[in-house]
């Protein structure tokens, strides 16, 4: 056999990777020196022509990572790729994954918490880091840059840069090259390019001088929990028809949008899609997505975490507009009363529904979600009767709203979501506190047509397909079976099926008509091929 299109060995425990190549290694150095212009940035160094220092700090970096992924993959043949990550030392939770993820996390933490450390200026010109990247700033959008704009500017080369390094390796799959496309996209184009253009608009006589917040488009609550503050809807009001828009697009998202894509597709449409934390999770955490936990401990703590951030997000975004409405019949259609009363019916007819009708689907978690509904009705009656105006229960809503911002918003998805990939996995926000992907693992759970099919009788055990899956889903357990995977917490994004030699897994969106029961083929029942295969 020619020994170009030989591959030794697919298993996890193969051969160790290789030593840096010489291109390898100036990619590296590349990649480097445009960090460390950033790093002089920091320090305070003064670039005279800033326009040119950011363009080549970005662009060397970008460089740095497409050279080093190119001069990885490219000599190979398409296909199952381990690389041997379990024996090097950042993808296994070794010295360089500490320092990786220690280093992640106090940018986070200087990010979210520190910004004139980076340069921030309230009120003046900005310094160090912040100030490399006003020029940009300026061109996109005309204002000068905040800590939030360097760190959508990153976000963004990394998934781009990233993203070709993971179209490289997986391009043997066609739904992976798909679905990575669409996330550059999204992120580039409606999370950093539309937004920054948008507050061009600010003032412009198209939104006869109005001001139009911030807004991530694909942002769907409760992502964007602060959608619905005072600050914000008045602010879409102002801003004239487009700003109307705008608010029912964000309206519909929830009630009407949402629910039918997962349907059709599963929260896969998002999750893996078009979500920027997914995004950055499946290019620049591709490498670290062996290492989340697949005990039963994390399962059952999963559960319970992630239940509680659904409930903690639904009564805070609650609050947040009850704090605002008023209890004058005559001045407000909908009173703070009403709100309360319609929320509540509201939650349920979908408890109801979900209790009545997919009780077994939900196996244990009806209790979770029992618990969770009654939790959220005991607080909408406290609402009711301890709250005054601008006050929830003893809290301030402001001080509310701060509180969910940083243990949610900065804590969580940020400073241990993102910082912590070489540690605990790439998925960790996605998995444990996201409550987006919880509402969407509802839904996928309970109505939608997406599953992982399973061929049980050709399945070799491997573990490839647990060892690759980023949501701790121990996927072997269900292929050995022949069992669908209809997991809520499974954000479709079908490494499992890349990485599987036999071709076991599939994802489908068809109706289950039709098909063949692998449980019954697999235990050698007896079965009519033909008739399952031509049912109707």
């Amino acid at each position: 056999m020619n020994s170009q299109t030989y591959h030794k060995s697919m298993a996890l425990t193969g051969e160790p990777p290789k030593s840096l190549s010489i291109s390898q290694k100036l990619a590296v150095l590349l990649g480097l020196s445009g960090l460390g212009i950033l790093l002089l940035a920091v320090f305070n160094v003064n670039f005279p022509n800033k326009t040119l220092w950011l363009t080549l700090s970005l662009l060397a970096i970008t460089v740095g990572i497409v050279w080093f992924s190119w001069d990885a993959y490219s000599k190979k043949i398409p296909g199952i790729k381990n690389d041997g990550v379990w024996f090097k030392s950042i993808s296994s939770r070794g010295l360089w994954g500490w320092v990786a993820g220690l280093s992640l996390t106090g940018f986070y933490i200087v990010l979210y918490f520190y910004p004139e450390y980076l340069g921030l200026v309230n009120g003046g010109d900005n310094k160090g880091v912040i100030g490399l990247f006003d020029p940009l700033s300026k061109f996109l959008s005309g204002n000068l840059a905040s800590q939030w704009f360097v760190y959508g500017t990153l976000y963004t080369v990394a998934i781009l840069a990233f993203g070709i390094k993971f179209l490289w390796k997986y391009r043997h799959n066609r739904y992976e090259r798909l679905r990575t496309w669409s996330v550059m996209f999204f992120q580039t184009a409606f999370a950093f390019i539309i937004p920054e253009l948008m507050a061009r608009l600010n003032g412009d006589k198209i939104l006869d001088g109005g001001s139009l917040p911030y807004y991530d488009l694909k942002n769907i609550w409760p992502l964007n929990y602060y959608n619905f503050e005072g600050y914000r809807i008045k602010a879409f009001l102002s801003s004239g028809e487009i700003g109307f828009a705008l608010l029912i697009f964000g309206i519909l998202s929830i009630f009407v949008i949402t629910p039918i894509l997962t349907y059709k597709y599963g929260k896969r449409w998002y999750c893996s899609w078009v979500c920027g934390c997914g995004g950055l999770a499946e290019t620049a955490g591709d490498s670290f997505r062996q290492l989340s936990d697949k005990s039963t401990f994390a399962w059952k703590v999963e559960r319970w975490v992630v239940h509680s951030v659904v409930v903690f997000v639904t009564l805070m975004t609650t609050a947040v507009i009850y704090s605002y409405l008023g209890t004058d019949t005559s001045k407000y259609w909908l009173t703070k009363s009403t709100f309360l009363i319609g929320v509540a019916v509201l939650l349920t007819l979908v408890f109801g529904w979900a209790m009545i009708f997919k009780r077994d689907q939900l196996q244990k978690d009806a209790q979770y979600g029992a618990i969770g509904y009654f939790v959220i009705i005991i607080a909408l009656i406290g609402f009711h009767f301890f709250s005054g105006d601008g006050q929830i229960f003893l809290f301030k809503s402001e001080t509310l709203r701060k509180s969910y911002s940083f243990l949610i918003g900065s804590i969580f998805s940020g400073v241990i979501g993102t910082g912590f990939y070489p540690i605990f996995g790439s998925r960790v926000w996605c998995r444990f506190g996201c409550p987006m992907a919880a509402i969407l693992g509802f839904q996928q759970k309970l109505f939608s047509r997406f599953r992982i099919t399973t061929n049980g009788g050709q399945c070799i055990s491997c573990g490839n397909c647990s060892v690759y899956c980023e949501m701790g889903i121990d996927v072997r357990a269900y292929a050995q079976k022949g069992e669908n995977i209809v997991r809520s917490s499974c954000v479709g994004c079908g490494i499992c099926s890349a990485v599987c030699p036999r071709g076991v897994l599939k994802l489908e969106n068809g109706p289950l008509e039709g098909r063949i029961d692998s449980n019954q083929v697999l235990l050698g029942n007896d079965v009519d091929l033909m008739t399952l295969v031509n049912k109707k």
